[in-house]
């Protein structure tokens, strides 16, 4: 765990680095135009300035999922650092605005591969049930860079009247560095990534250096092995866990609920399938939100679960099946993984039929393999075999054995070759298949149902993000401040117009910091969905009271308090909420062999949106002023919220395999309708 804390808090250092560069720039300019007259005499040379960097992470979200996909997420984080280096080293020399542009545009690149891959990196090697606190780090670090940038931009108005704006911008130079290093000599490549090129002896390195040394690393292993596929085929069945016979030492069985040996079970509301009766909300829900919903909303019985035993303590106690993931077929192993020693073992059963042991991958969930053995039309024998993330159902009418929910889908894992045939039966291997063309398998893959699913999600929250007012208020802060008044307050202690607003910038940028601490405490507890519908209602409020403060007339006092309070209030919940989780959504509900690809896609998105908003800024604010502005995006993130409280599913807690597999369930459209046994019958 201390590993992953570790790798996480390095790799957000580049998300550091994008908040230092937003407060250098924006305090620079100040200075940038009493130094270069043609930033002066031509605004939109000014705004270009600003913007340059956002077309150049714009340019590189294009390119860096499919290069992080191929070549790894470590070799792009490590371009970032460089890339943040040399602007750093230009940006200290810019001798004239087309040095100051190539700069920028230099910048641009470094941020656009650390925004779209950092978030990548920490949620492929962070354990699911502490991924979303590590996954805050970008926000927190991000406000942190911010405000030591402003405070080291205070301290130099301070000191004279016209600073250097160039030794501002160049000072990045430094903890670029230090990123640079950081991610060269500590940081490791994602176990993920590692896995899907059939780097098995990396990838099990990795994960016991990520989790410790003394953490048995085999179960996780083979939960990055399925995730090599999507599951287009998944399904999800209900089964009765009945406990073994310790004395005939038979096996634990799993019997379908449906079937005329199971126990009457009786599924509940609570149940992973859910119930089709429900309020017009529910009707309306996305089904991967519905899902989710039942599953996080399962509650134990009234009385506790004492006489009926856990799923995790029938299956654990029996020996797993031999898993050595140092023992590859061959040094050059194509990709993804051909060969794995996975031994068949019959400590499980499956309705009569053999299925290999459970393994614990967290979060209450079970990984096991369902073999199904059978004879061909030519006589020969065959095999298939199918994953099952089982996930344990507490309820009070399966007293004799507990109920499970499992989601059914073809394995990443096949029976060996025809000519192994003969040696399964003492010593069956389970050989991973791989496509004839991983670039094309890649496109391929996007058209699945469950990804086109996950894609249309990941789109829409970045794109509603973006327009939900966070560029203008970030923007005109201090301008809004200093309208209420505290300006003047600011400027009685003695400070020039200048030093008063880049101190209010930075202040409120500190204030966003415990939010972010909170925000980091209740992601992985309260979830992202529900973060998400207890902020946004927030910003709406704070919009609508800056619109109020503009069009209704008020005392100073008043005036000051309103618009100082709802600022405040809106850039602390947009970073409880809407400002990290989007990021850590995109980084989790794409399968592993696609995900750098799908998160180039949304993080295009976010950025196509963030100029679409700068440009548009400037023209809204001249025709329909600071109020029809706030107004506007008041009415998005009422869209927002519909959005989230319809579309946006709960992935706390969850692995990053059984995600996907939700959403392909969720792709067919409409939830499965389990039946209910009957003793009678």
């Amino acid at each position: 765990m201390r590993g992953a804390v570790l790798a996480a808090a390095a790799a957000a250092i580049g998300n550091m680095l994008q908040g230092w560069d937003n407060a250098t720039i924006a305090g620079a300019l100040l200075y940038m135009k009493k130094d270069l007259p043609e930033l002066e005499a031509h605004p939109s040379l000014q705004g270009l300035v600003v913007a340059t960097s956002l077309i150049g992470a714009t340019i590189v979200t294009t390119f860096s999922g499919p290069l992080s996909d191929s070549r790894g997420r470590r070799p792009m984080l490590v371009a970032s650092a460089l890339l943040y280096t040399l602007a750093g080293l230009l940006m200290l020399w810019s001798p004239n605005v087309e040095v100051l542009l190539l700069a920028r545009l230099v910048d641009g690149l470094a941020i656009g591969l650390a925004v779209t891959l950092v978030p990548v990196y920490i949620s492929e090697t962070a354990p699911p049930d502490t991924r979303g606190l590590l996954n805050t780090l970008p926000q927190l670090t991000g406000s942190t860079g911010m405000f030591l940038s402003y405070c080291m931009v205070f301290a130099m108005t301070l000191t004279a009247p016209l600073p250097n704006w160039r030794l501002m911008l160049g000072v990045l130079f430094m903890p670029s560095l230090l990123y640079l290093l950081v991610v060269v000599l500590y940081l490791p490549e994602s176990p993920r990534w590692l896995v899907s090129k059939g780097r098995m002896k990396e990838a099990r390195a990795v994960l016991q250096t990520l989790r410790g040394r003394g953490h048995d690393v085999s179960a996780e292993m083979a939960l990055l092995v399925e995730g090599l596929t999507t599951g287009r085929d998944t399904a999800i069945e209900e089964y009765v866990v009945g406990p073994p016979d310790q004395d005939a030492n038979k096996p634990v069985t799993l019997l379908s609920a449906g079937s005329r040996m199971s126990l009457s079970v009786s599924l509940v509301a609570g149940s992973l399938a859910g119930s089709r009766q429900g309020s017009v909300l529910d009707h309306l829900k996305d089904p991967v939100v519905a899902l989710l919903d039942s599953l996080h909303d399962i509650k134990p019985p009234v009385g506790g679960m004492d006489v009926v035993p856990s799923l995790g303590s029938m299956i654990g106690a029996h020996d797993r099946p031999p898993i050595d993931w140092d023992d590859e077929s061959a040094d050059d192993i194509e990709e993804p993984l051909l060969g794995l020693g996975v031994r068949r073992h019959s400590s499980l059963t499956v309705d009569g039929g053999d299925a290999t042991s459970t393994l614990g991958i967290g979060g209450g969930w079970q990984l096991a393999w369902k073999w199904t053995e059978g004879v061909a039309p030519d006589g020969t024998r065959q095999s298939t075999v199918k994953r099952m993330y089982l996930h344990e159902e507490q309820t009070a009418e399966a007293m004799e054995g507990v109920q499970a929910a499992a989601l059914v889908s073809q394995s990443a894992l096949c029976t060996a070759t025809r000519q192994h045939q003969q040696q399964q039966d003492d010593d069956p291997m389970l050989v991973a298949a791989a496509p004839a063309d991983e670039t094309e398998a890649g496109w391929r893959e996007l058209l699945e149902p469950g990804v086109r699913h996950a894609l249309v999600c990941g789109v829409a929250i970045q794109i509603l993000q973006q327009f939900s007012g966070i560029s203008a208020v970030l923007m005109y802060a201090p301008q809004i401040l200093e309208q209420a008044g505290v300006g003047v307050l600011l400027s009685r202690l003695g400070l020039r117009a200048d030093s008063a607003s880049i101190l209010i910038s930075g202040l409120t940028t500190l204030l966003m910091l415990p939010t972010i601490a909170v925000a980091m405490r209740l992601m992985d507890v309260s979830g992202r969905r529900s973060l998400l519908l207890w902020t946004i209602p927030v910003l709406i409020a704070s919009l609508a009271s800056l619109v109020a403060a503009s069009v209704v007339p008020m005392a100073a006092a008043p005036h000051a308090a309103v618009c100082t309070g709802s600022v405040v209030v809106y850039l602390c919940c947009f970073v409880m909420g809407f400002g990290p989780i989007p990021n850590i959504l995109c980084a989790e509900i794409f399968p592993t062999r696609v995900r750098g690809l799908c998160i180039a896609i949304c993080s295009l998105a976010y950025w196509l949106a963030d100029i679409a908003v700068t440009y548009t800024l400037p023209i809204m604010l001249s025709s329909l002023g600071l109020a029809g502005v706030f107004a506007i995006y008041a009415a998005v993130c009422c869209v927002a919220l519909v959005f989230v409280a319809l579309r946006v599913p709960e992935t706390k807690g969850l692995p990053l395999e059984v995600i996907i597999d939700f959403f392909n369930v969720g792709a067919k459209g409409t939830l499965p309708i389990l039946h209910q046994d009957d003793d009678d019958d």
